[in-house]
């Protein structure tokens, strides 16, 4: 039995765990920290929101003309970024130059990645000389997450909260594929949080000038409008043949007319927007965000969402 059977299905976005960008870029093993304080402004000062990964926590400076990212000896440059774009499929090119700032920030996650992998290697005398770059931050990241563990009452709720995708399966017979799913979903949020907070750990600059511009680019979607808009907001994050996505499709349209001017309903097709998708962290179908009126996120559910719990969670937002 697959995850599918019951509805949740994998959405395969650009997860630092399938390391699907190529690695590139001057690699600088100095992973000493964390840094100095300093008086500028990091990227989720400026624009928040805008990522949840390595830059979030990253320092707006001015840098020398064509520099994009400095990390120690870590340099991007535009013409190297151009160039991972150019790598891409003809046809998500146009969504990558508009969203050129998360490629970067996926080119600076591996190498600072690829730098903390080595320095712990070193440490603990193990040798990594037969790996290629991929399997050595493979490797290191899955001794971040080997020792996380999902609890029976995590189980136990997650079966509770999505019976109606289960088909009629008991829990006895569903338990190995809930647990697996759970764990693969624990580990990725260990991952998240390991790698959004590599900005913390060491100095990273990024150009203000060419973020502001790139800023302004990935932020025209709807979601971005839709957390601008002054209202609290639903995203449906799924698609279409997916079985707890097309049970969330009515629900979504009451919810629309029902909280009309008061909350924006929207749900996202993952497979025609992938890199937004990709950029809130969306690692499995349906998965549901609630943004407050300021844009900040506030709750998230994956799985089939009924729509009394999705009201109570309005509620408890302040909407009435």
């Amino acid at each position: 039995m697959r995850m599918k059977r019951f509805g949740i299905i994998k959405a395969g976005c650009l997860s630092l765990l399938a390391l699907c960008v190529s690695l590139h870029g001057q690699e600088n093993e100095d992973t000493k920290g964390p840094f100095a304080p300093s008086k500028s402004q990091t990227v989720n000062d400026l624009y928040p929101g805008l990522t949840r990964g390595t830059l979030s926590c990253a320092l707006v400076c001015e840098l020398p003309e064509k520099v994009l990212l400095k990390a120690g000896s870590l340099i991007i440059n535009g013409n190297e970024l151009n160039e991972e774009i150019d790598k891409a499929q003809e046809q998500v090119r146009p969504q990558l130059r508009k969203n050129a700032i998360f490629v970067m920030e996926q080119m600076a996650t591996l190498q600072l990645l690829l730098a903390e992998a080595r320095t712990a290697a070193a440490k603990t005398g193990a040798d990594i000389t037969p790996k290629d770059e991929k399997a050595i931050i493979r490797d290191y990241l899955q001794t971040l997450v080997k020792t996380l563990k999902v609890a029976d009452s995590e189980i136990l709720d997650f079966y509770n909260g999505n019976k109606g995708t289960f088909g009629g399966a008991s829990l006895v017979q569903v338990r190995p594929q809930i647990e697996q799913f759970l764990l693969q979903q624990k580990q990725q949020e260990f991952v998240d949080e390991h790698v959004r907070t590599i900005g913390k750990r060491r100095q990273i600059e990024v150009s203000a000038s060419w973020l502001k511009t790139q800023a302004a680019l990935a932020q025209d979607n709807p979601v971005d409008r839709a957390r601008a808009s002054g209202r609290a907001s639903l995203i449906d994050f799924g698609s279409t043949g997916c079985v707890p996505c097309d049970m969330m499709a009515p629900i979504l349209e009451v919810l629309r007319e029902k909280y009309q001017g008061k909350v924006d309903v929207l749900f996202i097709h993952v497979g025609e927007e992938p890199i937004l998708a990709s950029r809130y962290g969306v690692q499995a179908i349906p998965a549901q965000i609630f943004f407050d009126k300021n844009g900040k996120e506030i709750f998230r559910h994956v799985g089939f969402f009924p729509q009394e719990q999705i009201e109570t969670q309005l509620s408890q937002m302040g909407v009435k």
